[in-house]
């Protein structure tokens, strides 16, 4: 169940390792800035926002990601290319972390990231993403690798087979016009609602016992779109419920996860951690391997127990 046969690539995307066996390596957070009703940024979408409140956020969000172990960046939401210059500028200036441009349209996004090639940030930057919506995908492509990009999320998502097969068939169609020709390509499954992220992640599974490919979704996608359950059972349940479901699905075959607004990785980093270390010791159960990176969340808050474990168990491990 945790351990591929195939041979699970790893990717650097600034410094921060991605893929891997399950456990190998603890998930990357992707939290977004700058969406409609951000209660950080406060934006007007004209270059005028909350900047001291946001530089709060992020140098949080450093913080927790360090005593956590759970590697985390931000992809900033834009809808004109001069306005997502705005937030690069502005995040470059303040943070270290790599960076993602989220924008919808394909032709704006283009010119977004003809930006950051202008500035020669590729190493440290994410393009979401190549989807299989996009009319030229090899032209996208070409334009890509022209401008340097070497990191690239690919959507996978069929509308005519919404099984994990068909995230699977989707995804090969894509690779097969050029997709996978970058330094980095990393798989988003494709979250629709809270109940069908489980296709999500068994595609997960699928795409890695094939590919290799690290895998993820945005799992806030399914849990900040099922509006019933804040009246079902108020703010703090739906805190619950979507730690709970970011959380498991991290665990679950995923390299990475598209984690919702940044304001909220106070509870959503240290949910990912909790369900990391699960993982880790499941990991060690059915295996007899303990991952080295001294960045796992096990390492990071349970070492004394680590030690006993490798030290006195019947499996000792370490890789």
């Amino acid at each position: 169940m945790f351990r591929f046969e195939k041979e699970q690539k790893i990717f650097n995307i600034g410094g921060i390792r991605i893929g891997g066996q399950p456990g190998e390596n603890p998930p990357l957070m992707i939290a977004s800035l700058f969406h409609n009703k951000d209660s950080v940024t406060k934006t007007d979408r004209k270059g005028n926002f909350d900047r001291e409140r946001t530089k709060e956020m992020l140098k949080q969000m450093e913080q927790i990601s360090s005593a956590t172990g759970v590697p985390g960046m931000v992809a900033m939401v834009a809808n004109t290319p001069d306005e997502a210059k705005l937030y690069i500028d502005f995040y470059l200036e303040n943070t270290s972390m790599p960076f993602g441009i989220d924008m919808w349209v394909a032709d704006q996004r283009a010119k977004a990231t003809e930006y950051v090639s202008k500035l020669g940030v590729q190493d440290k930057f994410l393009y979401n993403s190549i989807t299989p919506w996009d009319k030229d995908i090899s032209g996208q492509v070409k334009r890509l690798k022209d401008l340097g990009i070497k990191h690239v999320v690919v959507q996978a998502f069929d509308d005519q087979d919404q099984s994990p097969a068909g995230r699977l068939k989707s995804l090969e169609s894509i690779l097969a016009q050029g997709a996978d020709s970058f330094d980095t390509v990393i798989v988003d499954t494709s979250v629709m609602n809270m109940p069908s992220t489980s296709f999500s992640l068994v595609a997960n599974r699928m795409i890695k016992e094939k590919h290799g490919l690290p895998c993820g979704g945005a799992y806030s996608n399914g849990t900040h779109m099922w509006k019933e359950c804040k009246e079902a059972w108020g703010l703090d349940g739906f805190k619950a419920m979507d730690a709970v479901v970011q959380g498991m699905s991290s665990a679950l075959w995923s390299d990475f996860n598209f984690c919702g607004p940044a304001v909220t990785a106070p509870r959503v980093f240290p949910a990912v951690a909790s369900a990391n270390i699960l993982l880790s010791t499941l990991v060690y159960a059915e295996t007899g391997v303990m991952f080295d990176s001294p960045e796992l969340p096990i390492r990071k808050m349970f070492p004394d127990f680590l030690n006993k474990l490798l030290e006195g168990g019947s499996r000792k491990k370490s890789k």
